[in-house]
């Protein structure tokens, strides 16, 4: 019986992924499967794959015929887990020897649905830790009570789907399949759902995912229009958020997010192509106009007077636009 299943979308990151399976083979074990998503590669990345499915115990080699994104790649791997618990991994990062027991035994222990864990965020040399947005470790609570307040950092900002480890029964119920197609904040809408729809998780304190920042073939670091499914990706947070039982309490929290990343990335619109940065304007405008604009105008009021300008500039504007 397989413990624990492993999913690591690769896409041409032949620089990194040695260190990535390196790291893997040190977390081996006879029970743990490691499921290599290649998303049709480009570069050297599917000879090292097909190395690695021949040296590393427990791998399983997957080749996409067509780039599908990250969203797509960890969904083929979730249909192809046999593990009792799951995880995944990004292909151009690494972990601490061992971690992967340690993180099995946290979830063995607590016994809940899932557990969320801390990371190590590398740029170049430089090495920071990152915490779960929560104060209590190592108690079971509902995640549903993790979601708020509103105007704080709370766990489902905290959307690194590899920063913790995951029950079957959660796949089995749908909440582990990520939305087909998004290419950048695929985690978004699927922290959400977990965290309304999961009945019980943990934070524990454990390092030992090592996260690589200012890779330049990440789409964080690539301002064409894949950036601008983050738009799509919270689309379906409020749509889904205002089908809630408790949508009143909880779609504060979700516009004043959706809010701050749209601000966020027009005050570094200079990153993005001339036609992107135009249809990043258009589509923000749009977007703030399909939000309960109740909560819209008080999300507004509690922001900080240079984030909340930025975006009231663009919705007198866009109206302006319609007016004329």
């Amino acid at each position: 019986m397989v413990k624990l299943s492993v999913i690591v979308p690769f896409y041409n990151v032949q620089t990194y992924a040695p260190d990535t399976l390196r790291s893997l083979r040190a977390n081996a074990r006879d029970d743990f499967e490691f499921i290599l998503v290649d998303d049709c590669a480009t570069d050297g990345t599917p000879e090292i794959l097909e190395r690695a499915e021949r040296d590393l115990p427990g791998a399983v080699y997957v080749r996409h015929e067509q780039n599908g994104g990250l969203a797509t790649a960890r969904n083929t791997g979730l249909d192809a887990a046999r593990g009792e618990y799951l995880t995944f991994l990004d292909g151009d990062d690494w972990l601490a020897p061992g971690y992967y027991e340690q993180l099995l035994a946290s979830i063995e222990e607590l016994d809940c649905d899932f557990v969320r864990t801390d990371h190590v965020q590398c740029t170049g040399r430089a090495r920071s830790i990152h915490r779960v947005p929560h104060g209590r470790r190592g108690v079971v609570m509902n995640p549903r009570d993790a979601i708020l307040p509103a105007d704080r950092s709370t766990s489902v900002d905290y959307a690194f789907a590899w920063a913790g480890i995951y029950h079957r029964r959660l796949l089995d119920q749908g909440l582990l399949h990520f939305t087909h197609g998004l290419r950048t904040a695929e985690d978004r809408p699927w922290i959400w759902k977990l965290h309304r729809e999961a009945g019980s998780f943990a934070v524990v304190g454990l390092l030992g995912v090592f996260y690589r920042r200012g890779v330049a073939s990440s789409l964080t670091q690539i301002g064409d229009v894949r950036q601008l499914d983050f738009i799509r990706a919270f689309d379906q947070v409020i749509e889904e958020t205002a089908r809630d039982r408790d949508a009143d309490t909880l779609l504060p929290k979700a516009v004043r997010t959706y809010c701050a990343i749209i601000s966020h990335h027009l005050g570094n619109i200079e990153r993005f192509e001339p036609t992107v940065a135009r249809k990043l304007r258009s589509m923000s405008a749009a977007a703030l106009k399909r939000m309960p604009q109740d909560v819209l105008k008080e999300a507004l009021d509690s922001m900080d007077h240079e984030r909340a300008a930025r975006l009231r500039r663009l919705k007198r504007r866009a109206g302006t636009e319609v007016a004329a």
